[in-house]
């Protein structure tokens, strides 16, 4: 009963959807506010049915009703429960279902607090959102339903992927398709705005906070899933330029252009055609991303829920959806206002050329993606595209975007002073190069592009820093009134500065990790050792354990310390699943600072004397934990930023009123 109460919900919702659609679409061409209102109600149903259905699924994952194929597929009696609970998103079915129901929650939360928007352009945004939910629904109803029953139902289900049986993986889709689907608001933003003709300052201080949070979900998302690969797939690394991996990552770099020329389209009302452009690539990668996991045209081990057959589908919607926009975009776009001008030295300026090496970055990372299907297509050659491509192509443009990055805030708007930026920030660029340069002298081995990329770290870092005493003017004004102007900065600035310095923490973490690290594997017996960066690993023994739903070989090691002190007692496991027979390697990850000791046991192996023996593999990964923390700092910034009362979405009609008045004149020059 509860798999027909859930399949009835996600079939109402769709109905709902299509009301909501025809509702807000009639409403804004008739003027008709009651139609509208409608269609406002019909998106808050349509979110509700979503959740019931939501909840019905989770709760047959967590009875394991074995009579409904998703289950059965996909869940086992011997899981513990929070893997049952996360079994209702591991699988195809189950993550379309999720990525509904953020569609429609998105789409309730734009129609309840849409207030701030003209009339008009809401009914429009809604109606679009609508037909999103539409699409999405009718796949997931009728090609993708998570509530098929079965006519004779198993006594056992066959269980979920082991390698999805991991915390972050609980919580990495949802922060994933939250970061997603959040780009859909977006969308609906961009092609209500060029049905109406107008992106405005007010249009544009409504898709900052979407384009904000949909950010900061991805940022979240993307590191989770970066840390669940670096200690469960035990390879010792944290991004492997992977298909997935890339296909989070283009509307991440997406979202990151996006923020920043809305802010060019809300204070100069400029780049209004190009703010709407990157709205519409932004939902459009998402769905290419979907496509790329859930079809299976591309090899990767993130690729777990794979159905060609419904992937044809998903190129479809992506295809009509993604199409419709842009043609749409280019239909519209080019008699929309162009806004103001500005000097080649300015904000502006700094912040468009900020766009461009982004959408560039995304360009290599896509063609690098997709350069495999493509050559396959033409050529009948299988080739794979790796990380000396990304290498080449990438690492330059970041490198001049994150170098240039520091002395975007400093600009004025309309018109800056370079020679005035150079001043305030040539401490910040020789504090930083001595730090290159420390690098280089004091560590061995040494690495120039070690040195550099630590050097480009501290720029960021110290470089935030200083936009922030340029704010409250540090030693230009007294102590105390530098003090009450730091309190009074906004948060959005402080949102600012938190991610332009967590991106610094990145770099430093990825930098050092990929320089120095250093990495060693020996067949061990007991009582065999190995040495890995100074530190001595011996292996004590190898035993069984039980798990509840698996078999193990637990190792007990310890790791001696350069000064010969015990710095740990890793216990590296080697699992083998009963349901579905699958092997998994359970890292152990030895913290020292920064750092980490990481160690892996391998297969069983025979020794010299016909003993076991087991592969035994030690990797030294310097300040890996940055890695994982800037990112997190930046998703602070994030949510720092979405907490300033200036980004509050009911601060749509002050922002339209603002836009009314004229122009400031231009900030003096520094």
């Amino acid at each position: 009963m509860i798999a027909e109460i859930g399949a009835f919900a996600l079939v109402l919702a769709l109905v709902l959807s299509v009301l909501q659609t025809l509702a807000s679409g009639l409403g804004r061409l008739r003027r008709a506010r009651a139609l509208a209102a409608v269609g406002e109600a019909a998106a808050l149903g349509a979110f509700l049915g979503l959740g019931v259905s939501f909840a019905a699924l989770v709760y047959l994952f967590v009875v394991s009703d074995f009579s409904v194929l998703n289950v059965a597929q996909n869940s086992h009696t011997a899981k513990p429960l929070m893997y049952r609970i996360g079994g209702a998103w591991g699988s195809h079915e189950g993550s379309m279902l999720l990525w509904c129901l953020a569609l429609t929650g998105f789409g309730a939360v734009l129609a309840a607090y849409g207030q701030g928007l003209s009339a008009s352009l809401k009914s429009a945004a809604v109606a679009v959102q609508g037909a999103l939910g539409v699409v999405f629904l009718a796949y997931t109803a009728f090609a993708s339903n998570p509530f098929v029953r079965l006519t004779e139902a198993p006594v056992e289900g066959r269980s979920l992927n082991p390698l999805l049986q991991d915390p972050a993986l609980l919580l990495h889709p949802p922060f994933l398709y939250v970061g997603y689907v959040g780009l859909s608001v977006v969308f609906s933003l961009a092609v209500a705005a060029l049905i109406e003709g107008r992106a405005d300052a007010a249009w544009a201080r409504w898709v900052r906070p979407w384009a904000l949070a949909a950010w900061s979900a991805l940022t979240v998302g993307i590191a989770l899933g970066s840390f669940w690969a670096y200690y469960e797939l035990g390879w010792g690394g944290w991004w492997f330029w992977d298909p997935v991996e890339n296909a989070s990552f283009m509307p991440w770099l997406i979202a990151t252009a996006l923020l920043h020329s809305a802010v060019v389209t809300e204070r100069r009302g400029a780049l209004p055609g190009w703010t709407i452009f990157l709205a519409l690539a932004g939902f459009s990668f998402s769905m290419l991303g979907a496509f790329l996991v859930r079809s299976g045209v591309l090899t990767s081990v993130h690729a777990f829920a794979v159905d060609p057959t419904r992937g044809v589908l998903l190129l479809t919607i992506l295809g009509v959806t993604a199409g419709a926009g842009f043609a749409l975009f280019a239909w519209r776009a080019p008699a929309m206002h162009r806004g103001g001008v500005f000097a080649p030295v300015s904000r502006e300026s700094a912040l468009v050329l900020n766009n461009i090496l982004l959408a560039a970055a995304t360009a290599t990372v896509l063609l690098g993606t997709l350069y495999p299907l493509i050559r396959e297509a033409m050529a009948g050659e299988a080739i794979s595209v790796g990380p000396p491509y990304f290498n080449l192509t990438f690492t330059p443009l970041m490198f001049l975007l994150l170098f240039l990055l520091p002395a975007g805030p400093l600009l004025a708007w309309k018109r800056g002073n370079a020679a005035g930026v150079a001043r305030k920030l040539w401490p910040v660029l020789a504090a930083a190069l001595a730090c290159g340069l420390l690098a280089l002298a004091l560590i061995v081995p040494r690495h120039l592009f070690g040195a550099a990329g630590l050097a480009l770290g501290a720029w960021l870092i110290l470089g935030a820093g200083a936009e922030v005493a340029e704010r409250i003017r540090l030693f230009r004004v007294p102590g105390a009134e530098s003090l009450r102007r730091l309190g009074g900065l906004p948060r959005g600035a402080w949102g600012m500065t938190l991610a332009h310095a967590g991106l610094g923490v990145f770099v430093l973490g990825a930098v050092f990790e990929t320089s120095w690290k250093a990495e060693t594997a020996e067949v061990l017996q007991p009582g065999g050792r190995l040495s890995v960066a100074g530190y001595e690993i011996v292996l004590d023994e190898v035993r069984g354990v039980l798990g509840p739903n698996y078999e193990a070989e637990r190792g007990r090691l310890r790791a001696f310390a350069p000064d010969g002190t015990l710095a740990c007692s890793p216990t590296p496991e080697r699992r083998a699943y009963d349901a579905g027979g699958q092997t998994t390697s359970e890292v152990a990850i030895c913290s020292r600072g920064l750092s980490h000791l990481y160690v892996v046991l391998g297969e069983r192996r025979q020794g010299a004397d016909g003993a076991p023996a087991w592969l035994v593999t030690g990797y030294w990964n310097p300040w890996a934990l940055l890695i994982f923390l800037g990112p997190g700092v930046m998703a602070l910034g994030g949510a720092v930023s979405l907490s300033d009362r200036r980004l509050r979405l009911s601060a749509g009609r002050r922002a339209e009123g603002a836009a009314a008045r004229p122009e400031p004149a231009p900030e003096p020059a520094p």
